[in-house]
């Protein structure tokens, strides 16, 4: 369904589902009672009641995906996809266009001339099985989310090249703005927390890919700015040392006036928590997103 590669992608998100019969038979009087086949299915469900569930690995349209077949064309090359109406319409965004705002109703077709291929790839395949490649895993040995092993599928590119940027910006952060244009929560949320698990990325990466968030993300939608600020405050050694952060800073812009803020706050907390002797340590920006210098 995909115009790139597809991987098996598990739903991130879990969907529980159980019944059990409403009408219990009452107490037998008989020791040699038959039991129907009815009675010894409730019999099996009372015994299933405490069994570990499945999770539902279906997308997120349900089992059957018999809607009609849309054509989106993407980028300026007018690369093609293929994608279910009913499950494009789960993204707001697209859900308007399907019902004939913007749709050639003879061709079913979508051009989104200003989109990003590789993005757009990730975006419908999350619309389809609830995650986007490399996956989100839980290591349960560990406790902790990991993104899959991509030693035999490949490496996973941490960067994508932005035509509007003119640069490489972070995969996770497109993701994330490109769910915010198409109204997708749960993608925004699952492409922040992947992009806290990315490492080794460049400063000039960082700092371009924290303008690409100011410029494609609302000034009411603060989390993805919030995680650039951290990261810089946290690895402030690192970006003092930075001639692009330099550069940056130079040129300006909303950015640097939020981690001026951001420094502030941050300053204050450290003053308040050297002076409560009921704090063992003052509160830190976190993002566990590793920096190298350039």
């Amino acid at each position: 369904m995909f115009a790139r590669r597809t991987h098996h992608n598990e739903s991130f998100s879990k969907h529980y589902s159980s019944s059990f019969d409403k009408h219990r038979a009452g107490k037998s009087t008989s020791s040699k009672q038959k039991r129907s086949f009815r009675d010894r299915g409730a019999a099996v469900k009372k015994l299933d009641i405490h069994a570990p569930r499945k999770p539902d690995h279906s997308p997120p349209v349900g089992s059957t995906l018999t809607s009609a077949i849309v054509t989106i064309c993407v980028g300026p090359d007018q690369r093609l996809f293929a994608a279910h109406e009913d499950v494009l319409s789960h993204s707001p965004f697209f859900a308007a266009i399907c019902r004939g705002q913007f749709l050639e109703s003879a061709t079913k077709r979508i051009l989104l001339p200003d989109e990003t291929p590789e993005i757009f790839s990730s975006v419908l395949e999350y619309l389809y099985k609830g995650d986007y490649y490399p996956r989100l895993l839980h290591n349960k040995r560990k406790g902790v989310w990991e993104l899959e092993d991509t030693a035999n599928t490949g490496p996973a590119e941490s960067t994508v090249f932005c035509r509007r940027a003119g640069q490489e910006i972070l995969k996770d952060t497109m993701v994330y703005c490109t769910a915010e244009k198409y109204g997708i929560e749960e993608l925004k949320r699952l492409a922040l927390r992947k992009q806290g698990l990315q490492s080794g990325i460049a400063c000039s990466t960082i700092l371009a890919s924290a303008r690409f968030a100011y410029a494609n993300t609302p000034d009411s939608d603060s989390k993805l700015r919030a995680h650039y600020l951290a990261l810089i405050i946290r690895s402030r050694a690192t970006f003092k040392r930075s001639g692009t952060m330099q550069m940056e800073m130079e040129a300006g812009g909303k950015m640097f006036f939020d981690l001026f803020v951001a420094v502030c706050n941050h300053m204050d907390d450290m003053a308040a928590a050297s002076k409560s002797p009921f704090t063992k340590s003052p509160r830190t920006p976190h993002s566990p997103t590793a920096v190298r210098l350039t």
